[in-house]
């Protein structure tokens, strides 16, 4: 987006800072002591300390490195900072008042100094720190979802969520046709991370894709084949993981058929790939999904998001906490890309078969550890968003990465084949 001056620019980053902040504190309303500092799984952090650690970035980055300006609350250094303490020791945390003080005394100095800061200089590390926020307003989203999932199966409680949204008219059925050719992939705004940068052209032979994430009713068939039960449809290390970690059903699964139509949620990498191979495709790559999600073969260039340019509203998808839970994969018929796929950003991050790498010419910013420490050929490439996601941290080329075997996020999957695979119920797309 194009500002008039630089004043407009100060305001609109203003803006969206206190925007994103209302989000992330609208999560602790009513938050008790033992959810805010405990924490519910190994690979996260309690959600205290998620806010303590927001303060913290906002005034490194900023107050010391942009400003000049000696350490606030050095007394929070070691605690709040992410090379500071292992996940396990982060449970010590101060009350959330005071946390709260924190982000407040920080904030109030980080806006006195965007009024004269040199923005021409600075608006790519301003629009990294809203994203910043953005991600762990993210994370501890799911989190405190874990937090009630825990809860629920330690009362033997079953599932339905705090919304149900009937759906009468059933999604689209089959695939779409996505024809072969170029295609821009990548983003070089001033909002794109290091990771999604530069923007380059990637050719893909014809490919088939999902006309939606694969739905709970859908992979019920895969559980009620017996498929956690079959080691014919995973790999060899996707059935390892299986026979250390036994489940039979995703994370976040429930049985009413009123889910049927809901993207299925809380599944790692090794279950999306089981479910493909159980129905005769694969997993899209990264590539061939950001494909099907952003390109417009009529005007030449890649979309911001799949519906175009408008910034993510609740019409277009579900995003920001707004629902707090999946809706059907057709709720938001206006959010389609140019190819006609549903539900491409928000509802549940989707795993893709790329591995987490950079692209040719990448250059690390505004740290080497925020990307280049996870280019090590153990991190798979998600995409789309979930229904947690702050707009700021939604595009179409945006990327996220964990471990194949995590199944916390809220990661579910589409499916994909070559030209010359699945071909009934087609959906076929205008050519490029």
């Amino acid at each position: 987006m194009q500002f008039t001056s630089i004043d407009a620019l100060r305001e609109a980053i203003r803006d969206a800072m206190v925007q994103c902040r209302i989000g992330t504190l609208e999560l602790f309303e009513g938050i008790d002591e033992v959810t805010f500092r405990r924490q519910a799984h190994s690979e996260f952090s309690p959600v205290g300390w998620h806010l303590g650690h927001i303060a913290f970035t906002e005034a490194y980055w900023i107050l010391q490195r942009c400003a000049g300006l000696k350490p606030i609350f050095s007394e929070y250094h070691q605690l709040f900072a992410a090379d500071g303490l292992p996940k396990k020791e982060r449970e010590k945390l101060p009350p959330l008042s005071e946390i709260y003080h924190y982000l407040d005394t920080v904030r109030t100095q980080v806006f006195t100094y965007l009024k004269t800061a040199p923005l021409d200089q600075q608006e790519r590390l301003w629009r990294w720190l809203l994203q910043h926020e953005s991600q762990h307003s993210e994370t501890i989203g799911f989190v405190l979802q874990l937090q009630r999932w825990h809860l629920r199966e330690r009362h033997q409680e079953r599932w339905v969520g705090s919304h149900t949204f009937p759906s009468p008219v059933e999604p689209p059925a089959g695939m779409i046709e996505i024809p072969a050719g170029e295609f821009e992939m990548g983003n070089e705004s001033i909002e794109a991370m290091d990771n999604e940068r530069p923007r380059h052209r990637v050719y893909l032979d014809a490919y088939q894709i999902d006309c939606y994430p694969v739905t709970c009713g859908e992979y019920r068939g895969f559980i009620e084949a017996g498929g956690y039960q079959s080691d014919r449809f995973w790999s060899a290390a996707g059935w390892k993981w299986l026979q250390d970690n036994p489940v039979a059903q995703p994370l976040y699964w429930s049985d009413n058929p009123l889910w049927d139509n809901h993207p299925v949620c809380g599944v790692s990498w090794y279950e999306a790939e089981a479910y493909a191979k159980f129905v005769g495709k694969r997993l899209p790559t990264e590539a061939e999904w950001e494909k099907a999600a952003s390109w417009d073969a009529a005007i030449g260039h890649s979309r911001t998001y799949p519906w175009g340019d408008v910034q993510p509203s609740d019409r277009l998808c579900n995003h920001s906490n707004t629902v707090g839970q999946t809706t059907p994969v057709n709720a938001h018929p206006a959010g389609q890309s140019v190819y006609g796929c549903y539900d491409m950003l928000g509802n549940v991050w989707e795993w893709t078969v790329s591995w987490f790498d950079d692209y040719e010419g990448f250059t690390s910013y505004p740290y080497r550890g925020y990307s280049q420490a996870y280019f090590d050929g153990k991190h798979r490439v998600l995409k789309g968003g979930s229904w947690a996601t702050p707009p700021w941290a939604m595009r179409s080329s945006f990327r996220n990465w964990y471990y194949p075997g995590v199944r916390q996020i809220l990661a579910g999957f589409r499916c994909a084949c070559s030209s010359e695979g699945v071909h009934s119920s087609l959906v076929k797309t205008p050519n490029d």
